[in-house]
């Protein structure tokens, strides 16, 4: 039976969305939380390695708060070169790419360049129409974004989707690992968490009324993408063979 073996690096940001399509798929769902002492996994062969977000970053990889970023590193490095499949989402698809020869840089905005956050719901469009990852038809639809960064990617990685904000929004590197900066595992209550707690982040983003802003956004897109979202995420594990 297929693993889905996660790496969780806080409370807040789960699984979501992919572990209950896994589930549905009959994968086993591995939760390992190096931040809290557990191991770094052993994968087998035909395991998927999930990786998901977190308000740290790359330039955190010699803080002493997060020495399990260098052992991520190297274990999607083995990944990699043993073609186990990997998902990366956001921090994750930041850490796959920096793994694979690429880098990060602190996302800029407008001509003055100015560094700048994309946060909330908003629309991303796929470089090449014709790829399985279209959202049943829709070309631009409505995704979650929650970052302040963008990715460089390395040599041979294929940008599949962009924003308007931030170009490497979904790419693949072949033969079988992932990126994705959005994030289309989000679930309610999942969203009430990050509302409540990373108001310092949001508040960058819409000042004082982040929230309700937010709110509203989740109100209008979260239930009425959540089929699109989930054909997202089966037809990635479909994809992967799976």
């Amino acid at each position: 039976m297929f693993r889905l073996v996660v790496l969780q690096h806080l409370g807040r940001e789960g699984p979501g969305l992919f572990a209950k399509v896994a589930l549905q798929r009959g994968m086993n769902v591995i939760i390992c939380r190096l931040d809290l002492g557990d191991a770094v996994p052993d994968l087998l062969e035909e395991d998927v390695l999930l990786i998901l977000g977190g308000p740290m970053g790359l330039r955190d990889m010699n803080n002493d708060n997060y020495p399990w970023l260098l052992k991520e590193i190297s274990l999607l490095q083995v990944a990699l070169q043993k073609k186990i499949p990997v998902i990366g989402v956001c921090l994750g698809a930041q850490l796959l790419a920096y793994a694979a020869g690429g880098k990060v840089e602190r996302l800029t905005l407008g001509k003055n360049k100015k560094e700048g956050l994309e946060v909330g719901w908003g629309s991303i469009y796929f470089i090449n129409a014709n790829n399985p990852f279209n959202f049943s038809g829709d070309l631009r639809p409505k995704v979650l974004h929650w970052h302040g960064d963008r990715i460089i990617l390395p040599e041979g990685a294929q940008l599949i989707a962009s924003s308007d904000i931030c170009a490497e929004q979904f790419f693949c590197i072949p033969p079988c690992s992932y990126g994705i900066q959005f994030h289309v595992e989000i679930e309610e209550h999942i969203f009430s968490q990050w509302i409540s707690e990373d108001k310092e982040f949001i508040q960058k983003a819409f000042g004082d009324k982040a929230s309700t802003i937010l709110k509203q956004q989740q109100k209008k897109f979260g239930a009425q993408t959540l089929n699109h979202r989930i054909n997202f995420i089966d037809k990635l594990y479909e994809v992967l063979e799976l």
